[in-house]
């Protein structure tokens, strides 16, 4: 590869282990490496674990390239996963997950006063819960986030962090600084990192790091996001207006807006990337409905006999049980899958017509809500393999469908570090 332009190499710290790659200042993949958590501990909470397996996916990655040519990283982990350090940032206790509730209720009930409704602070897996629970602690330096904890490792600075993995924390990306109301809960303001936009540089990468992989000494570290932002970014969308469609067990929707939108009744707040704001909803329906009445093969035999093109006049809103979250805010509301069609191709037809029905007015909330108006579509999920689906999505949704250039989160990471890198001029 040649080293004119350089490469930038975006991180992954997932659930299940650590994911790498090399990408040029095209956006070309190329070069990858993956490492298994449980390959180096059975604790998924184990941040020497976590490490260990970002030094393998990283080591793989750069055993396929000319290492000299590197010029920025950037690092993203799980959004809201959290764990107190000393100066040198050596953990003083066991992290709490991203989906790990805070131990002490009263704590949530605490920010549940004082926070200002739209805040993504609330809730049982509050990060800025998990401070209050951290602070306590002798010797803690600062509370910060797994990915800020990872890149102080290429750094050796642990009081930074970024605007997306630090909103759940309590901070305010509208205002770009930590409010003031944190301290109405208790919270230690010395406690809580620096935080810098997402792809801003932090700083070149410590000596150490550097002697460790074989980095430049002025490979240039930026600041990272949440796993969530990371998979969106990886895709490609860049512009206001673009949307993701996951098309997983639920659906979620996620749009890039020119201004950023909260909305607590639907659990929607924004993430701030670069002039833009991610904002999204998830709901109930999805691969889970269609799960519980074909199974995967069924469902591609009877996908082949449909044709995507007409409609079958039925008004399915296809739910496991009652309740929904997003587009509508309701925790009473019913199933519609009724009548059934004595077919199964007609009834499989259905349900796919009516998740396509609850997309198109999950983006309709959004426009509602103030977002632009939806201009395209990229999709992930496993619903993204079925062509027959896809068509009726793009019947009912009606704007261009784009290809997903990437569905690793690792690529999105690497997309940053490409931002970050063309702002110090490094690309």
């Amino acid at each position: 590869m040649s080293g004119a332009s350089g490469f930038v190499l975006g991180i992954d710290m997932g659930t299940s282990g650590a994911r790498a790659v090399a990408m040029t200042a095209a956006g070309e993949v190329v070069a990858s490496g993956s490492a298994k958590l449980a390959a180096f501990s059975d604790d998924h909470r184990d941040p020497v674990g976590w490490w260990k397996a970002v030094r393998a996916a990283l080591a793989e990655t750069l055993a396929e390239i000319e290492v000299a040519h590197a010029r920025a990283i950037c690092i993203d982990g799980t959004s809201g996963t959290m764990l107190p350090v000393a100066a040198d940032g050596a953990p003083l206790a066991t992290p709490l997950m991203y989906n790990d509730p805070v131990p002490d209720s009263a704590i949530i009930e605490r920010i549940a006063a004082h926070a200002p409704e739209e805040s993504a602070a609330h809730g049982a897996t509050s990060g800025l819960g998990k401070l209050l629970t951290f602070q306590p602690l002798p010797g803690v330096f600062r509370v910060i986030h797994q990915a800020d904890w990872l890149a102080g490792h290429f750094t050796g600075l642990y009081d930074v962090s970024d605007e997306n993995n630090a909103l759940k924390t309590g901070y305010d990306p509208v205002a770009r600084k930590w409010p003031d109301w944190l301290a109405r809960t208790g919270a230690r303001a010395d406690l809580l990192p620096d935080v810098l936009p997402a792809g801003s540089p932090i700083a070149t990468v410590s000596p150490a790091a550097a002697e460790a992989f074989g980095l430049p000494s002025e490979v240039l570290v930026v600041a990272g996001t949440t796993d969530g932002c990371a998979s969106f970014l990886a895709t490609g969308a860049d512009r206001p207006g673009d949307a993701v469609s996951a098309l997983g067990t639920t659906l979620t929707v996620k749009m890039l807006s020119d201004k950023p939108l909260f909305a607590p009744q639907y659990g929607l707040y924004s993430h701030r990337i670069g002039d833009m704001w991610l904002a999204g909803g998830a709901s109930n329906t999805g691969g889970a409905v269609l799960a519980a009445h074909f199974e995967t093969g069924r469902i591609a035999a009877l996908s082949e006999s449909i044709d995507p093109a007409t409609d079958t006049g039925l008004d399915f809103y296809p739910l496991l049980k009652p309740g929904e979250r997003f587009p509508v805010a309701d925790p009473a509301f019913l199933p519609r899958m009724e009548p059934r069609p004595a077919e199964d191709a007609e009834f499989l037809k259905a349900i796919f017509e009516g998740i396509a029905g609850v997309e198109r007015l999950a983006y309709e909330r959004l426009v509602s809500l103030g977002s632009p108006a939806l201009r395209s579509i990229r999709t992930v999920g496993g619903g993204a393999k079925n062509a027959t689906w896809t068509a009726i999505r793009k019947r009912k949704l009606a704007v261009p469908f784009l290809p997903v250039l990437s569905e690793e989160a690792a690529a999105g990471a690497a997309r940053l570090a490409l931002s970050g890198a063309r702002e110090a001029g490094l690309l």
